[in-house]
């Protein structure tokens, strides 16, 4: 063993290795009876494409750059693609492509032909949940039109396009299954026997997360819905997805007792303390897929999550075994085959197939492969810390490791807290080389899921409601101060870094706590005041009347919370970064921030990316990104880091 300080440790784990392990499998799905599902591509623009897995298990790429395989639906996206077999026993697929947002129909062997019209007004015309109906000539999917240039000037409806191109240069071919009643829908879920329909539906100012709506209609032998009903939800209940059992009985995961469960014609299958559902930030998410049987694939757990087969009469829950402790909100099954998208700490995502017989689960898509030995890879550790007034605050914790190097005796390790997403979201306990990338060098990482997080129940996640920039700030801050109180970090040397709503808390907590020497902030939202007054997109549009309370009310606390209040107080070295594409957390937000902090003596940089959006997908912006923050702690923390480009600090 080699002794050295801590964050000058080297490591086989570089940025570049870190960006090309970015990302994950999505969205699986059959086509006949293969197995297909999204993948990303960060040296490939940070596109990504369709996979199928023949039945020799070979893995095949079906569409080649510059197509890429994503919905802008709400921004965040949807379920892009859907696949059947043909009457001439190819595949039939169809898919919306990122950059013009129409529909495409695709025959492997051909070229992807559009199915929708181009709009120019505003954002479009964008599609999501597709429902592949060959039968009738149609696709069934979500349809979100913009009517002017506003990014709340837009409506969104079940619709019907036709498969054989005839909408692809005329608007009016696209048939709208219902009256835009609701501002926000999901994809049509359609009964075994053809003649009902479910789908979910909100409007403003709940989130999915708050309350939704169970709508039901009935099919006539047009194609057209009648008796559009509730059939449950509601402003306080949040259903997160509907299905139809092989027997035609309704299914859906609702948090009516506080936690997401899974109930059949409204009576509970397994009542439990642990999530059967989450939060609905993309349109298509699936955490159970009932099987032909009348058995239910669901992914389930508490904080982290299991692939498990739900047996409705008994109420039991068989989980899969194998090493994966995290399924993503994905499933897809055919007869009694299921496949899902698993990871853990010592692999990344791999699609999973599970026979629902035999009990066996495989590998069957995206093999995890070690990279670099994995000897180097972090040991998380589960804890639960104690927050202000004795909250509990849940958190994984990764200590600095590897195999050749430890510190000398007496020096604790800088630590670097990361704050997730959303708000209304959780750090995944997987494999991740951006983390491993600090802590192969002697950097420790600490990921909190503060109050508001998922996976903990419905009284968790409100423990931000009107907290937003309190609740976080403190969790985070609570995490920090244990470790170093506890002996376990070096309180003159923590950081904390987040993006998005992460990149708010991190910002929030340089700006309100003394507690950290430096930190990284990534598309974050900065100034709430003109976020939450048409700044950002409609999905969020109104997120901040439960995260903050109504503007119009509480117009104060909004410039209370806001980091780009106070400026002044900022004293911490700090790296802001930004893609300049971002609808979401617009750049906007950045500059009058960096504004109030240019001249005040506090050492920062800024990295603007073009053609990144929210959240960065391309290898090279992940690797800039990535080497910018480690050398931020470099300077502040006193690390010697040879082979990184220093991050130019300026006042």
């Amino acid at each position: 063993m080699r002794t050295t300080a801590y964050g000058s440790w080297p490591s086989p784990i570089d940025a570049a290795l870190a960006a090309a392990h970015d990302g994950h499998p999505d969205w699986v799905g059959f086509v006949g009876d293969e197995t297909w599902w999204t993948e990303p591509r960060p040296g490939e623009g940070g596109r990504r494409t369709l996979v199928r897995r023949a039945a020799d298990g070979a893995e095949e790429s079906v569409l080649p750059a510059p197509w890429n395989v994503r919905s802008r639906v709400i921004e965040y996206g949807g379920r892009p693609w859907a696949g059947t077999m043909g009457d001439d026993g190819r595949p039939l697929v169809v898919f919306t492509h990122f950059a013009d947002q129409r529909l495409y129909r695709y025959e492997p062997g051909g070229e992807p032909s559009p199915l929708t019209p181009l709009s120019a007004v505003g954002g479009g015309l964008r599609w999501a949940e597709p429902l592949l109906r060959p039968e009738r000539g149609e696709v069934w999917c979500v349809l979100e039109e913009f009517t002017g240039e506003g990014p709340g000037e837009v409506r969104r409806v079940p619709a019907a396009v036709p498969l054989d191109g005839s909408a692809a240069t005329d608007r009016a071919a696209v048939r709208e299954l219902t009256d835009a009643r609701h501002r926000f829908v999901t994809g049509p879920r359609l009964s075994p026997d053809g003649r009902s329909v479910v789908w979910l539906a909100w409007d403003h100012p709940r989130m999915p997360w708050d309350g939704t709506e169970l709508v039901r209609a009935e099919v006539a032998d047009d194609g057209t819905l009648h008796g559009v009903r509730t059939v449950a939800g509601g402003p306080r209940e949040a259903i997160a997805q509907a299905d139809w059992s092989a027997d035609g009985r309704l299914l859906y995961a609702s948090d009516r007792t506080g936690w997401w469960n899974l109930y059949r014609d409204g009576t509970p299958l397994c009542p439990r303390e642990e999530e059967f559902g989450g939060p609905l930030w993309t349109l298509g998410q699936n955490w159970f897929a009932p099987l032909d049987s009348g058995l239910v694939a669901v992914v389930h757990g508490r904080g982290s999550t299991r692939l498990g087969i739900l047996d409705p009469d008994s109420g039991e829950v068989v989980d899969a075994a194998g090493p994966w402790t995290e399924f993503a909100p994905t499933l897809a099954a055919l007869g009694e085959k299921v496949v899902a998208v698993g990871a853990s700490p010592r692999s990344a995502h791999e699609v999973v197939e599970l026979d629902a017989v035999t009990g066996r689960a495989r590998v069957v898509g995206a093999p995890h492969q070690d990279p670099v030995d994995p000897a180097y890879y972090p040991e998380p550790q589960i804890r639960t810390f104690t927050g202000p007034a004795g909250r509990e605050v849940h958190a994984h914790i990764y200590p600095p490791h590897h195999p050749g190097c430890v510190a000398p005796g007496g020096e604790l390790p800088p630590y670097v807290i990361w704050a997730h997403g959303g708000p209304t979201s959780r750090a995944p306990l997987v494999l991740d080389l951006a983390i491993a990338y600090f802590t192969s060098r002697g950097i420790g990482v600490a990921e909190v899921d503060y109050g508001g997080s998922t996976g903990h129940g419905r009284a968790y996640r409100e423990r931000l409601r009107e907290q937003w920039g309190v609740v976080d700030v403190e969790d985070c801050a609570a995490v920090a101060l244990a470790l170093a109180d506890e002996g376990t970090a070096d309180r003159d040397r923590l950081a904390i870094r987040g993006g998005s709503a992460g990149g708010w808390t991190a910002a929030a907590s340089l700006t309100t706590t003394d507690v950290y020497a430096c930190g990284t902030i990534a598309y974050p939202v900065l100034d709430l005041t003109s976020w939450g007054s048409g700044e950002t997109h409609d999905f969020e549009s109104r997120y901040l009347e439960s995260l903050i309370g109504p503007l119009d009310q509480v117009p104060a606390r909004y410039a209370e919370r806001s980091p780009s209040e106070h400026a002044d107080r900022l004293t911490a070295p700090f790296l802001l970064l930004q893609g300049l594409d971002d609808v979401i957390c617009p750049p906007a937000q950045c500059a009058r921030f960096l504004a109030r902090v240019r001249g005040r003596g506090v050492p920062h940089a800024y990295l603007a990316f073009e053609g990144e959006g929210h959240g960065f997908r391309r290898a090279d912006t992940m690797v800039r990104a990535l080497e910018a923050e480690l050398s931020l702690y470099a300077q502040v923390f006193g690390l010697r880091v040879p082979g990184i480009p220093e991050l130019e600090l300026i006042t």
